[in-house]
């Protein structure tokens, strides 16, 4: 019992960062039905800021910890968030009359380019971060194993949980929230009723880019070492966790995140740890068989 509650603990704490890289790919789909496959190494991308912020301010001397998560946060945040527009404007803007198959090799593209541009600037070693955040609760013990809840886990999950909700309040009760809704609906129509659709496009992709941060400072903290290739590998989980949960549902985008953080963690926990991730995409083959449009997903309409 102690060993699944500490398993489940990790697959809260890993769903709810696969989670929040995932709300970028739903939010984008649900407004231009289009996948950005550059949205993982957005994520590496954030990762790498957070450690280069973090080096530089140690080596400026601020050495009380809030202060210095707070400016990584938001160094992280700031800076990706502009690489998620030049991206928007870059690579989809252009196409966004194409058909949808040029805009996802351009995507694709964009994906490459951004992997090969983070080795040449960083190096292809990976980066070490030491340990920043300790300590934890001891939630229960029993014959020397210690279920422990971490101070870092806390923090992402409260973190997550906090994010989801204001976005959530941010897409239903504000003027932005009802552009993205209206452009989801029909680009043509919120155009013609006044709503500046490239705006509003620009601006899902700046806050899918700055969630995408979050998470990248979130995974460089918790597990100390990145290099420039964990942003393809997630980014496949997190289109998994959007497609599982219902891609274009803010929650189902959450809960696709946590679902594959469980799976994936208690079966490296009771199986072998080298089929975790042919676990993680079975479960997802059954629940698009039996439910296409993933678990909180709606059926699309075609509009005549």
């Amino acid at each position: 019992m102690e060993y699944f509650l500490q398993q489940l603990i990790n697959g809260l704490t890993l769903g709810a960062i696969y989670g929040l890289i995932a709300i970028g790919y739903t939010m984008v789909y649900g407004i231009i039905g289009m996948i950005n496959f550059a949205h993982g190494e957005v994520y590496m991308i954030g990762a790498f800021i957070s450690l280069i912020t973090f080096l530089v301010l140690s080596m400026l001397g601020v050495g009380w910890l809030p202060l210095a998560l707070l400016i990584v946060l938001a160094s992280a945040m700031f800076f990706t968030a502009v690489y998620g527009w030049v991206l928007e404007r870059v690579a989809y803007r252009p196409l966004r009359q194409s058909p949808r198959l040029a805009a996802l090799i351009s995507a694709i593209g964009m994906s490459i380019f951004l992997q090969n541009y983070v080795q040449v600037a960083q190096g292809a070693r990976v980066k070490p971060l030491p340990p920043l955040i300790g300590g934890g609760i001891n939630l229960m013990e029993r014959e020397g194993f210690v279920v422990q809840l971490s101070y870092l886990q806390i923090i992402i999950i409260v973190l997550t949980i906090a994010l989801m909700v204001t976005f959530s309040l941010l897409i239903n009760h504000t003027r932005l929230g009802r552009a993205q809704r209206a452009c989801q609906e029909d680009l043509k129509m919120a155009a013609l009723v006044g709503i500046n659709v490239d705006r509003t496009i620009s601006t899902t992709f700046v806050i899918g880019a700055a969630l995408a941060a979050v998470a990248g400072m979130m995974v460089t903290l918790y597990y100390g070492v990145i290099d420039f290739f964990i942003g393809f590998l997630a980014g496949i989980k997190a289109f998994t966790a959007a497609v599982l949960g219902g891609i274009g549902s803010l929650p189902g985008a959450m809960l696709g995140g946590v679902l594959i953080g469980l799976i994936e963690v208690f079966w490296s926990a009771y199986f072998t740890i080298e089929y975790k991730d042919v676990a993680a995409f079975s479960i997802l083959v059954l629940v698009l068989i039996f439910r296409p449009t993933g678990l909180l997903g709606r059926p699309e309409v075609e509009k005549v």
